[in-house]
């Protein structure tokens, strides 16, 4: 991975290409240090502390590398964009002209990635009305005795909804211009970058509370989890495609023998997020409708089962909806009467499997069997954390520098990156026949 690095540096288009990203993403690290206007510094920066314990904040305050609980232009990160996207995603199956647009190629494709934007700024409008309401009923900072929103009018909080819509559409336009003149896609690089800047932090506060030993033993420990996750990305499951010969005109195509990639974790990190955000939904119902001083039954239960995850429920219930989102994304995401019927229309078949229906059989048989294990690591790999919090001193996993959600987006990206620099490189050092 050094020597791709090393290579591409000394290519001057693609060492251009390094510099403008790093110079998008100095740009973005700026604004999420910006406050927005009307909310008061001082305050935030006195109570942020201890609103990183609440549950309810972690995965959002994870994908904003931290920007949620300083109330900054970019507060709402890039999770707009990222459920935009699933939600635009899964529509493609059930909204026929969805559907169209999907097959059309590069123009549908443009017309689809029009509504995500659009479907995004809608969604950053909600979650930045939402941060604004928890903190300014004290549910965001709940033992702040300062006011975070001086003046609460509705003409203020309407500007500071504005202006962190804006940041959600600054950081969306930043990624476009990651992936369309820099290295890799945007928004990966964005959110790898947001985890990547919560790890100083949560190291310093493990550090802290455990002592160097402590920190010693996290550092392996996530050296190992990062390691198993490389293994496991890139296993896949290659099914052997043969295409017929035909004779088109006076030109004779096919004839070649290629494979079907399936990986093991072809869901990536899609159902843990799902599995984190639907847990994450009760404590923030319970907080928008409920009094902050509340001890009923139901406010209760969710405080010590369903957000606490250090309890077995929560553990169990985030497992189990990690393996059922799994196997619901898969099956909306591949399917197997499509890629049979594409093999079948350019006469490409599987060895020993007649075209048609039996292929389409043949490929949900074997996208069972390696969903399997791909849902089994991917709910391993989330609430292995969950067992060490006590060693970190900290109450959350998502907090943990090398939880499941983390690890699995940076270690995906990472590769993701090399791998799109070394194809890069390999077509501009690539010698030709007669050379």
């Amino acid at each position: 991975m050094l020597s791709a690095f090393r290579s591409a540096l000394a290519t001057p288009d693609l060492r251009k290409k390094i510099l403008f990203t790093l110079a998008i993403v100095a740009v973005y690290r700026i604004g999420a240090t910006i406050p927005a206007p009307g909310i008061s510094y001082g305050a935030v920066q006195a109570c942020s502390s201890q609103a990183q314990q609440e549950g309810v904040y972690q995965l959002l305050n994870l994908f904003s590398g931290g920007a949620l609980l300083q109330l900054s232009l970019f507060s709402t990160g890039i999770m707009p964009y990222i459920t935009a996207s699933i939600i635009i995603q899964l529509l493609t199956v059930v909204i026929p002209r969805f559907e169209e647009l999907k097959k059309e190629g590069q123009s549908g494709q443009g017309k689809l990635t029009q509504y995500t934007r659009y479907l995004t700024i809608a969604l950053a409008i909600l979650q930045a009305t939402g941060v604004v309401a928890l903190a300014d009923r004290k549910q965001l900072f709940p033992d702040c005795d300062q006011p975070i929103i001086p003046d609460n009018s509705v003409y203020s909080l309407a500007i500071i909804v504005i202006t962190m819509t804006a940041g959600t559409a600054v950081m969306m336009w930043l990624g476009e211009l990651i992936t369309e003149r820099g290295v890799g896609n945007g928004m990966s690089v964005l959110i790898f970058l947001n985890i990547a800047a919560r790890i100083p932090v949560e190291g310093g506060n493990i550090l802290s509370n455990a002592g160097g030993l402590g920190l010693a033993v996290v550092c392996a420990f996530g050296l190992v989890i990062i390691a198993s996750v490389i293994f496991v990305e890139q296993g896949q499951r290659r099914i052997p495609v043969q295409y017929a010969k035909r004779m088109i005109g006076r030109r004779m195509y096919g004839g070649t023998s290629t494979y079907l990639p399936i990986k093991v974790n072809q869901a990536g990190v899609i159902p843990v997020i799902f599995a984190s955000s639907l847990l994450y939904l009760p404590d923030l119902i319970s907080r928008l409708v409920g009094d902050q001083n509340s001890n009923s039954g139901w406010q209760v239960f969710i405080k010590n089962y369903i957000v606490n995850q250090s309890s077995w429920v929560h553990i169990l219930l985030y497992f189990a909806l990690i393996i059922f989102f799994t196997y619901f994304y898969i099956t909306i995401t591949f399917n197997v009467d499509e890629r049979a019927e594409e093999m079948k229309k350019f006469g490409g078949f599987i060895p020993g499997i007649r075209p048609g229906r039996p292929t389409a059989e043949y490929l949900s048989f074997v996208l069972g069997r390696i969903t399997l294990p791909g849902s089994l690591y991917l709910g391993i790999i989330a609430i292995l954390p969950n067992f060490f919090l006590s060693l970190t001193g900290s109450g959350n996993n998502q907090n943990f520098p090398f939880g499941g959600t983390a690890v699995l987006i940076m270690v995906g990206v990472g590769l993701d990156t090399v791998k799109q620099i070394e194809s890069q490189l390999m077509q501009r050092n690539y010698e030709g026949f007669l050379k």
